[in-house]
């Protein structure tokens, strides 16, 4: 059974119809004092269950999301599996000043306490080659690449592609390939959370087809507003800016709408009003593969408390 965290529901119908699953809403209920509820209204005793949560607020989600993985299986679930097509935390890979903690081995640990496996979308994994190397259950990556791909053949077929700084390169050049496309990776400098510098455009084949900004995540969207006015400097038309998790923190959106972006599109790892993108295929097919061997040895010996 397919269990959805009320934000999700929407993606959770779409997963259930191509996988011929049930799925139901948890019951999530926020007290005065910040304390959290969460009901199941289904019996799932008996069931494997795959709880859809993505992480755009992770401490926020955190504890309910706990809540409802021990409560599935206190209520009988046979093994309970997460989907996050968000998964927060993995950029914090090593101890960048003293004293730090080196959030993405940890938070993997927190995960593996109540959930038997994992799916998620294209993880934000720099010196971390795989998700292996830091979960011990059964973690299944989905790759947007072939999506996106088909998304631009359709949408902007005279598509150039543009990653507009070193870290969206292995998602940039994959896609470009894919769907037969040209690229160029620019440069960026950071100052801080919000100050960033992005190099000018050098490729004299961008005043010749459409400019497709796109990056995996746009938190603060500072680095997407400012390879918009470096294209816009250097003469391309408006760039459509693709999206795979749309975080957009404080004024994001209106940020990079500003700069003069053509079009904003995102993938549906995280609901936002510029979702165009489904993932609902490729998350129902990355779930299937890990139901029929989901028979993995649990990390604890028990339930809860164990």
């Amino acid at each position: 059974m397919l269990a959805a965290f009320p934000q999700m529901v929407p993606l959770g119908a779409q997963i259930a119809a191509v996988a011929g699953l049930p799925y139901f809403e948890i019951g999530l209920h926020h007290f005065p004092d910040g304390e959290s509820l969460v009901s199941f209204p289904e019996e799932i005793a008996g069931r494997d269950v795959a709880i859809l949560a993505t992480l755009r607020d992770p401490d926020t989600l955190a504890l309910p999301m706990r809540f409802a993985a021990e409560t599935a299986r206190e209520l009988g679930a046979r093994r309970v599996g997460l989907i996050a097509p968000y998964l927060a935390y993995m950029r914090q890979d090593r101890r960048f000043a003293p004293g730090q903690a080196v959030s993405a081995p940890l938070f993997a640990r927190f995960l593996e306490q109540s959930f038997d496996w994992l799916v998620t979308v294209d993880p934000h994994l720099h010196r971390i080659a795989n998700l292996q190397n830091i979960f011990t259950i059964p973690a299944r990556r989905v790759i947007t690449a072939p999506i996106i791909a088909r998304w631009i053949e359709d949408n902007v077929p005279d598509a150039i592609l543009i990653g507009p700084d070193s870290e969206s390169e292995q998602w940039v050049s994959e896609v470009a390939g894919l769907a037969g496309r040209p690229h160029e990776v620019l440069a960026k400098q950071r100052h801080g959370d919000r100050e960033v510098e992005i190099s000018i455009p050098t490729s004299a084949v961008l005043r010749g087809g459409t400019p497709v900004i796109l990056d995996d995540i746009a938190s603060s969207g500072r680095t997407m507003a400012q390879a918009i006015t470096r294209l816009l400097e250097a003469g391309t038309r408006a760039p459509v800016c693709i999206v795979i998790h749309a975080v957009f923190a404080g004024e994001a959106q209106a940020d990079i709408r500003a700069a003069g972006a053509a079009r904003l599109v995102t993938t549906n790892s995280i609901p936002h009003p510029s979702n165009a993108i489904s993932l609902a295929g490729a998350l129902a097919e990355a779930m299937t593969t890990l139901l029929p061997t989901a028979d993995f040895p649990r990390r604890r010996s028990e339930g809860p408390g164990a």
